[in-house]
């Protein structure tokens, strides 16, 4: 499923007193079965752009493309149901929307909303537990008693339970240790490869970004900034670093250390392995010259 922004501006509170100017001049095109990431410092219009990408927000100027369903900014839209449907957004500590007496009723929870019959629903509950890392067993337990992490990906497989063509992830691993966030990031991934999801990101973390993502956007001030592959963004530093932004420690780390040799090394490197083949091939070639 297509998603295309076109001219979108949102104001919050348009016509008072207390308006205020979020996003502006946002033309987007995320096409279907990429992995997109969303960066930008606080304040820069990341999550009132995620809250139009199912609806949760309708602009105040310009249309929003969601498969072949149209937003427009001049019609009130009602029957959003649909578009909820196939867009799924997993919030920032997913684990504060649980609020069933079990595991399994939690996820059968939104499909059930939907029309999807009770035997349908307990199947995918059961299928999604596993498939985001749980037990069986968990499906029987109240959701509050698990650990922080197993309640976390209980929320998510709620969402995956709709069936949503595609995903909108809103900093899904705050608050997690690295180990964590690494195994809810591998584990969203293997998910966006076997069902073919669209799936977009809001995050801070660099790291996350530069290894997953397809295409990155830079929001500022609200608006666009930049778009590109994670190399081509994170080839200028310097431009992030001024805009308030990081870069991936091995990308500050090849330019550290291209400062200090004088030349570059080559390619910008975003992992490890990369950083650490390009380094042995400049010494190779050094060393037959």
């Amino acid at each position: 499923m297509d998603i295309t922004l076109k001219q979108v501006e949102y104001r919050y509170q348009a016509n008072t007193p207390f308006e205020r100017l979020a996003i502006q001049n946002i033309d987007l095109i995320i096409p279907s079965g990429k992995f997109i990431a969303i960066i930008g410092h606080t304040g820069s219009g990341k999550s009132t752009l995620l809250q139009h990408l199912n609806a949760l927000l309708q602009p105040t100027k310009g249309q929003v493309h969601i498969g072949d369903f149209t937003i427009d900014s001049d019609k009130k839209e009602k029957n959003l149901r649909k578009v909820r449907q196939k867009v799924g957004i997993v919030f920032q500590f997913p684990e504060h929307q649980l609020f069933e007496e079990t595991v399994e009723k939690d996820v059968c929870f939104g499909p059930m909303n939907f029309g999807v019959n009770k035997e349908e629903a307990k199947k995918r509950a059961k299928e999604l537990v596993l498939q985001v890392g749980l037990s069986e067993e968990v499906l029987d337990k109240s959701p509050f008693d698990l650990s922080g992490g197993q309640m976390r990906r209980v929320a998510i497989a709620g969402v995956l339970a709709m069936e949503p063509e595609v995903l909108v992830l809103d900093e899904p691993t705050a608050g997690l240790d690295p180990r964590g966030r690494r195994e809810v990031m591998d584990m969203f991934y293997r998910l966006h490869k076997e069902k073919g999801l669209t799936t977009i990101l809001v995050t801070h973390s660099m790291e996350d970004a530069a290894i997953y993502a397809d295409e990155i956007i830079i929001m500022h001030e609200g608006e666009i900034k930049r778009k590109g592959t994670p190399r081509e963004i994170f080839s200028e530093p310097k431009e992030l670093l001024e805009l308030g932004l990081n870069v991936p420690d091995v990308v500050n780390f090849q330019y550290l250390l291209e400062e200090k040799m004088g030349e570059p090394i080559g390619k910008t490197c975003l992992t490890i392995d990369e950083l650490s083949e390009a380094i042995m091939e400049l010494q190779t070639v050094g060393e037959g010259t």
